[in-house]
């Protein structure tokens, strides 16, 4: 492929967007083998784009006040030039939304292009956590409803009403997500549907359960084992239980809280693939890009402005760095991008016994692609980061242990120390390990109705006391009854501490 220049200078028209779209889809699907959703690019201004990082970065979202208070912190870092804005946003949805800057230049315009619109595009199409958990081409049309159905509450029962009953799902929000895989669930639009069907069966249910109180003899401890079952106990998505059987919630507030969960759902997958989402965007971008400048679409001062963005956002500060702030998802992504196509292309001796079944085996993008469908952070880190990158980025394990007086260091980057290496690495990309383990355990049906929670800890890492006393507040907000957490060491079953809350009056 070769040709004229696509654009000159700085400067860019809609035609030079569609002809840099057009060039860098020859290159996307030709050469790289990428399968992606349809592409809806929508040029936005600055404010625009403050706008959509405060609304979690969706294009249709519900009022709430937390988006404008964030909206109003990330335009005083932007305006006093503390921070810059990225220079894109994409949405996982069919067709796909890029958001481009009007602020861009006509290679930025093209990055952005070539890492959002195909990049981030193949993999939200194609791995198989967006797959089993969102809904691609639904998600638009179920935001637009959720705004709709919340603007309806806010004039039927009150701002303030609907304020205080999202401020308590929002909290509750991390534990409103299903972690394990199940069969494909349907669409949300299918769901919405289904569920205005159900909703007067669940009524129905709701009331039998809360209704029949136990009298004596054996009758009790059936009804009780009966009403236990219809609860679904333990459930380990606490939004889900409260929609289904919190006794004083009204129905609109069960929509709202189903309507908080499946946003939180929705975004659940990009929590498990940040390091390999963004390793594939940078990745693709790269290879395009190159091949724009190669085959002469691309002049030799728009790729040095390239490489100059490229190389900002990988890089990754030393331990020692002021701005060291943890691991750079777009450096560790793109370099074990990076490795795994020279494993497959070149590989050492090492790389051979390490990865039998793709060393040498010659097309890296059929890899590469195999890859980005097939795993998630922790899986992905855990089977490909190699000896040769955990030397290069001169990694080492540092274990800090309560009560030692120093920290120890566990392993470094040798012969005995890459295996470690390597795990307590992916294990940092466990979603499961970073967000607390709280299942509802129990409730007392035949009495005060106090709900009962478990949190799983796990080595002896207890919640903090000012954020549990908080979430339990919207939690008696929305259960309406007493409400007890305990912390049990997860293997001895040791009851640690209890935390306790009852609602407001």
């Amino acid at each position: 492929m070769s040709g004229d220049l696509l654009f000159e200078g700085k400067d860019w028209s809609f035609d030079t967007l569609q002809n840099i779209h057009d060039a860098v889809d020859v290159v996307a699907r030709q050469e790289l083998g990428l399968d992606t959703f349809p592409n809806q690019i929508e040029v936005i201004t600055a404010e625009q784009m403050l706008d959509a990082y405060a609304s979690t970065g969706m294009p249709l979202l519900y009022r709430h006040w937390s988006f404008g208070k964030r909206f109003a912190q990330y335009e005083g870092v932007y305006r006093a030039g503390l921070q810059g804005l990225a220079y894109e946003i994409v949405i996982n949805a069919n067709p796909c939304i890029a958001y481009v800057m009007e602020e861009n230049s006509a290679t930025m315009q093209a990055l952005v292009i070539a890492h959002a619109a195909f990049g981030h595009n193949h993999f939200f199409k194609n791995n198989y956590q967006f797959r089993q958990w969102t809904d691609a081409a639904g998600i638009l049309d179920y935001l637009s409803y959720a705004k709709n159905y919340i603007a309806a509450c806010e004039e039927r029962h009150g701002e303030a009403e609907v304020e205080r009953l999202l401020d308590a799902a929002h909290a509750l929000s991390a534990q409103g997500v299903d972690r394990y895989p199940r069969k494909r669930p349907i669409s949300l639009l299918e769901e919405e549907r289904r569920d205005r069907e159900r909703r007067a069966e669940n009524e129905r249910l709701y009331n039998d359960l809360w209704r029949t109180v136990p009298r004596g003899g054996d009758a009790p401890r059936r009804v009780i084992d009966h009403q236990r079952a219809l609860l679904q106990l333990p459930q380990e998505n606490i939004l889900y239980f409260l929609e289904k059987a919190a006794p004083k919630l009204q129905p609109w507030q069960r929509e709202v809280l189903r309507i908080v969960r499946l946003v939180a759902q929705y975004f659940y997958p990009q929590q498990q693939t940040k390091v390999m989402n963004e390793g594939c965007a940078t990745y693709c971008h790269y290879r395009i890009m190159t091949r724009l400048h190669e085959t002469g679409r691309i002049s030799d001062g728009s790729f040095l402005e390239f490489l100059q963005s490229h190389t900002n956002a990988i890089r990754q500060p030393t331990a020692h760095d002021p701005s060291y702030s943890g691991v750079n998802p777009y450096a560790l992504g793109f370099d074990m991008m990076c490795d795994i196509a020279r494993i497959v292309r070149d590989p050492t001796e090492e790389d051979r016994q390490w990865f039998p079944e793709i060393a040498g085996t010659g097309d890296e993008m059929a890899t590469l692609r195999e890859v980005w469908a097939n795993y998630r952070d922790d899986s992905f880190i855990a089977q490909f980061l190699s000896p040769h990158l955990m030397r290069k980025w001169r990694l080492f394990h540092i274990v800090d242990e309560e009560g030692a007086p120093k920290l120890k260091v566990e392993s470094i980057h040798n012969e005995r120390g890459y295996s470690d290496l390597r795990r307590s690495l992916a294990s940092d990309y466990e979603v499961g390990r970073n967000t607390p383990d709280i299942q509802v355990a129990d409730v007392d049906l035949a009495g005060s109705r106090r709900l009962v929670l478990h949190h799983r800890v796990f080595a002896g890492k207890l919640l903090e006391i000012v954020d549990a006393a908080l979430v339990l507040r919207h939690l008696t907000t929305l259960w309406g009854y007493d409400v007890v957490l305990e912390e049990i060491d997860a293997t001895t079953n040791e009851v640690l501490k209890a935390h306790m809350a009852s609602p407001e009056p």
